[in-house]
């Protein structure tokens, strides 16, 4: 794999530039402070890129997929899982939003062969004393390809390889046996059952907890060249 890394400064509604602060914290290495910098990260087959606001056209016709609503955790029984419960409108206000807060860093995930929004990836609640921050992806329409691999290994790349971090830790429920073999494949470990944590139906689903150290963290034997870093052309090229 490949791996291209655009960076792009995010600047918010407030019109304040975000700046990458680093603070150096014992021996675990620079953390990050705030996360504002959502850099383009190109692999073999997907892109991951700042949303716009645009994509939230697509986005919201991808969240009727049934799977992406019931393995998400979205709905709770089969009857809502064509139910989008946010329009594109609202989407444009979230994504917005996301974009200019600190805590996290959310991508569209691009399938190169299409050239088409299939998702999204989201580096979340990072918990900057502790070097850990969360993972959650999602992608609709576009299974058994590799592409939900391959966009998890770059996140988890950037959270380690990038930003410093020490742990990135996910949930994935026990009815989604595929998301797991993914996550396994990129090196998380499970750690431990939260049991019952989803009212499905009539039924409570369990969550299973895993993630992923900074020492574990191992790129494919083929990923191809190491990550390039290329800087965007001035604005009028």
């Amino acid at each position: 794999m490949r791996l291209t890394v655009t960076s792009r400064r995010c600047e918010g509604a407030s019109g304040r530039k975000g700046l990458a602060v680093r603070a150096q914290i014992s021996s675990i290495g620079p953390v990050p402070a705030l996360l504002t910098d959502t850099p383009t990260l190109t692999g073999d087959l997907v892109r991951l890129r700042p949303v716009t606001a645009d994509d939230a056209v697509q986005l919201h016709a991808l969240m009727r997929d049934p799977e992406v609503g019931r393995l998400t955790g979205s709905v709770h029984d089969d009857a809502q899982t064509a139910a989008v419960p946010w329009t594109v409108a609202q989407l444009q206000e979230i994504y917005a939003r996301w974009a200019d807060d600190n805590d996290r860093v959310v991508w569209a995930v691009v399938d190169l062969g299409t050239g088409h929004v299939a998702g999204e990836a989201v580096l979340l609640d990072h918990d900057p004393d502790n070097a850990s921050i969360g993972f959650r992806i999602w992608l609709g329409g576009a299974r058994d390809r590799g592409l939900g691999t391959e966009a998890t290994r770059i996140a988890v790349g950037h959270a380690f390889d990038t930003l410093g971090l020490h742990r990135v830790e996910l949930e994935v429920y026990a009815f989604n046996p595929r998301a797991r073999r993914v996550y396994e494949k990129v090196g998380f470990v499970l750690e431990g059952t939260k049991r019952e944590a989803l009212r499905y139906a009539d039924g409570w689903v369990d969550a299973h907890v895993m993630a992923i150290l900074a020492h574990e963290w191992r790129p494919r034997p083929d990923s191809g060249s190491p990550a390039r870093a290329t800087t965007p052309p001035p604005p009028g090229r």
